[in-house]
C-alpha cells in the first residue's frame, strides 16, 4: 500500500494536512528538546522513516548528530535517497528495517523518533519495547501521530474531515484506496493516556503528551531512566 503511493506521499500530506505538516514536525523537536534539558545527541534513530522528512529535518535540527532512518517500505527508501541536501548527506543513511525488528544493538542511539507511524504498527506494545531497547541511557522518544480533538465541535469536524474529505483527495489522485484507509488506522489507535501508558508499559519511566493544533495531532514524549 506505502509502494503504491511513494511518490506522491509527501505532496498529498501537505494538502491533506492543509500545510500544517511543516508545522508539526518542528514543533515537536522544540518539544522534545524542553523535555530532554541534555547536550545535543550524537546519534538519531527515525523509525519508519518513510520518505525522510522528519530523518532530514532531524539532521538540520542538530547539526552534530548522525541520523538513520529505516522504514519496511523499499519505494519510499527510494524516494527519500534521491533526495540531496549537500550540508547534511554525510550525516544521513537510510535503510530497510521494521520497527518490530530493529537492526541494531541495545543503546545504539541518544534519540529515537517517529511521524505517523503508530497508527500504522500492528503490535504497537512490541514496537515500543524496541524502541526502547536501542534508546541510550537518558536518551529519549519521540512519536508524533495524528489523534482526535478533545472538543466536542472540532472533533466532529475532525472525523468529518478524516472520514470523507481525505478519501475524496485520495481519489482525485488516484490513490483512494490507502487514504481510506486512514480514518480505519485512526480508530485503531489508543487515545492519549493509552498512548501514555503503553510506554510506561515499554520501560520508560517519564512520559507526556503534548498536543498541537487543538489536538488534531500529539507530540508524545518518554525517557527511560538515566541509569537504565
Amino acid at each position: 500500500m506505502f509502494g503504491h503511493i511513494a511518490r506522491r506521499y509527501d505532496w498529498f500530506d501537505h494538502v491533506a494536512s492543509l500545510g500544517n505538516d511543516f508545522v508539526w514536525r518542528p514543533r515537536a523537536l522544540w518539544d522534545l528538546d524542553r523535555f530532554r534539558a541534555r547536550e545535543s545527541p550524537r546519534t538519531i534513530l527515525d523509525a519508519g522513516c518513510g520518505t525522510g522528512d522528519l530523518t532530514r529535518l532531524a539532521a538540520h535540527h542538530y547539526p552534530r548528530a548522525r541520523v538513520v532512518g529505516v522504514d519496511f517500505t523499499r519505494a519510499m527508501l527510494t524516494v527519500a535517497g534521491r533526495r540531496r541536501d549537500p550540508t547534511i548527506d554525510r550525516r544521513v543513511a537510510f535503510g530497510e528495517a521494521s520497527v518490530l525488528a530493529l537492526p541494531f544493538r541495545p543503546g545504539t542511539f541518544d534519540l529515537a523518533m517517529s511521524a505517523f507511524v503508530a497508527r500504522n504498527l500492528p503490535r504497537l506494545p512490541d514496537a515500543f519495547a524496541e524502541l526502547r531497547r536501542v534508546i541510550a541511557p537518558g536518551g529519549a522518544l519521540l512519536t508524533l501521530e495524528i489523534t482526535e480533538p478533545t472538543g466536542v465541535r472540532a472533533r466532529a469536524a475532525f472525523h468529518r474531515y478524516f472520514d470523507d474529505v481525505v478519501p475524496a483527495l485520495g481519489a482525485l489522485v488516484g490513490s483512494a484506496g490507502p487514504y481510506r484507509y486512514l480514518p480505519e488506522s485512526l480508530r485503531h489507535l489508543p487515545d492519549r493516556a493509552g498512548m501514555l501508558a503503553l510506554l510506561r508499559a515499554a520501560g520508560f519511566d517519564r512520559v507526556e503528551a503534548r498536543p498541537q493544533s487543538m489536538g488534531i495531532v500529539t507530540a508524545y514524549l518518554a525517557g527511560p531512566a538515566a541509569d537504565a
